[in-house]
């Protein structure tokens, strides 16, 4: 997986992030705005990093019981992943949380990260150099969104799982037809 295809899968699952950034920055006092940015930018961007790690060395262990196939595994993880993200779109500024405890949070929009990892554990990626873009692309605009939530509203966090949803569609498609032989 090159470069470009790594940045587009970082910033599709920083989507999630982005979303309940946007949505948490809506419930921050002013004066308290840079600072609930940046830890939610910390919280999201650690966890997006670490999550990757796990699915891919949990996957390694029996990568080559299944490499025949490990492409349409790649596909489907990253269609239902985005499919999902799309579906729950609506739902993302909707859900009244507390915003505090940023830790859960933080697991629950890195779900699709494990999951990528387990995929890019079929696809034989450094783990750790997509692990560290994905965590770094995950705080700024996980940051990004904390800081501007105020002024993006609810909308933009219906627009952004949606664009995360297509971008992972589109990078399990490209995977299938780069596995098949088709491009």
């Amino acid at each position: 997986m090159g470069l470009a295809e790594l940045l587009l899968l970082a910033v599709g699952l920083a989507m999630d992030a982005f979303a309940v950034s946007v949505c948490g920055s809506m419930v921050l006092i002013p004066d308290n705005r840079l600072r609930g940015a940046l830890r939610f930018g910390s919280w999201f961007g650690a966890f997006q990093f670490l999550m990757p790690v796990i699915g891919y060395f949990g996957a390694v262990s029996f990568r080559d019981y299944i490499t025949e196939y490990d492409h349409w595994l790649a596909f489907f993880l990253l269609l239902y992943l985005g499919i999902n993200m799309i579906r729950e779109a609506n739902e993302a500024c909707h859900v009244k949380k507390d915003y505090s405890v940023k830790a859960v949070l933080a697991i629950a929009t890195s779900i699709d990260a494990l999951a990528v990892g387990i995929s890019l554990a079929f696809l034989n990626t450094d783990i750790w150099s997509a692990s560290i873009l994905i965590g770094v692309v995950t705080f700024a605009i996980a940051a990004f969104g904390g800081l501007a939530g105020f002024k993006l509203g609810a909308m933009a966090g219906k627009r952004a799982d949606v664009a995360g949803g297509l971008v992972l569609i589109f990078i399990g498609v490209k995977i299938l037809l780069e596995h098949t032989g088709i491009i």
